[in-house]
């Protein structure tokens, strides 16, 4: 493994341990500013859309755990894609506990010597039970 697949899958890791931790703001600095994201049922969103629904469900309250596999990692230069295999779980107080897993395929971009998310496209679904 050379050093830039391994700084792609720290990318990984360091936003599902910001994620947990709420830190908005480590997440997004893991983002290209034009980022797309494309994600079932919804219509592409970027950076700010993101940063938005991120802040909207923390004032509600809402924690969020969750893994993140790393199945796949291709450079090609400066741009890199891999897969995953993610599950999320979302609560909030007084809800149920919302689980979605499934994949997704990142597509990264390095700039100024840094890999950031610049489009991602994740498959997640509702999941029946935390084991699923």
């Amino acid at each position: 493994m050379n050093d830039d697949e391994k700084t792609i899958r720290g990318v990984a890791a360091t936003w599902i341990a910001a994620t947990k931790r709420g830190d908005l703001e480590t997440v997004l600095d893991l983002m290209e500013e034009d980022v797309v994201f494309l994600v079932p049922g919804a219509e592409p969103f970027g950076k700010t859309a993101f940063a938005e629904a991120s802040r909207e469900m923390t004032a509600g309250g809402m924690t969020i755990d969750g893994e993140s596999e790393v199945l796949e990692v291709k450079i090609l230069g400066d741009w890199a894609f891999m897969t995953t295999r993610l599950r999320i779980k979302a609560s909030r107080p007084g809800a149920p506990e919302m689980v979605r897993a499934g994949h997704s395929l990142t597509i990264l971009h390095k700039r100024d010597g840094r890999w950031r998310l610049a489009r991602d496209a994740n498959l997640l679904a509702p999941a029946k039970t935390s084991h699923d």
